[in-house]
């Protein structure tokens, strides 16, 4: 890695916590100079501006979230199992994975009124984890885990969607209780659809 790969990294993953916790809006250059510890014209030659900061710290949420899913899932052994693990991995949401919180919700809300590309890389994230589960019900129906009129779509998008809402429930409540309810409720889905 070059000096610039490495500077340019340093920018990103210091400014990362920032945008996850303050917002795109709510983090000036100012912020990312301090943390930094850059120059001005440093900060520029590898950004154009806050808005392309922004844009490379979102992929780089993504990219830690999405292997710390991957990461979690390749440990489990069948589908079900999988889909228990991607709950489970989710279940402390006043302690997040990521500092500052779930950046699909975080960067997803914040964006999708305001910076089309940011949006567009949430939507792209949040569609490719329901097919993900989606895929993971279907292998496992293949295998004989599930029960085979069990909609795999309509499960994935629930669980999905239900683990999000109750990751901004539970940030906002300041305590896990609505998770262990979501969670219950999926795994006993799951429960009653196992084969």
């Amino acid at each position: 890695m070059t000096k610039a790969e490495r500077t340019r990294e340093l920018i990103i993953t210091k400014a990362a916590p920032l945008f996850n916790t303050k917002g795109v809006a709510g983090t000036s250059m100012n912020d990312i100079l301090e943390v930094t510890k850059l120059a001005k014209g440093s900060l520029y030659v590898h950004f154009e501006d806050k808005e392309d900061l922004a844009h490379a710290v979102v992929d780089y949420h993504l990219e830690r979230l999405g292997k710390t899913v991957e990461s979690t899932l390749s440990k489990a052994a069948s589908a079900h199992e999988k889909l228990l693990a991607y709950i489970d991995l989710f279940m402390d949401p006043v302690n997040p994975l990521l500092v500052g919180g779930c950046p699909m919700l975080n960067f997803g809300m914040e964006s999708d009124d305001t910076d089309q590309v940011i949006r567009k890389k949430i939507c792209l994230f949040m569609d490719n984890g329901v097919k993900m589960i989606c895929s993971i019900i279907k292998s496992g129906k293949d295998k004989g885990e599930f029960s085979t009129d069990w909609d795999a779509k309509e499960f994935a998008v629930k669980m999905f969607a239900t683990i999000e809402g109750g990751i901004m429930m539970s940030r906002v409540a300041g305590d896990n209780k609505t998770m262990k309810v979501i969670a219950r409720g999926l795994k006993k889905e799951i429960e009653e659809n196992t084969a």
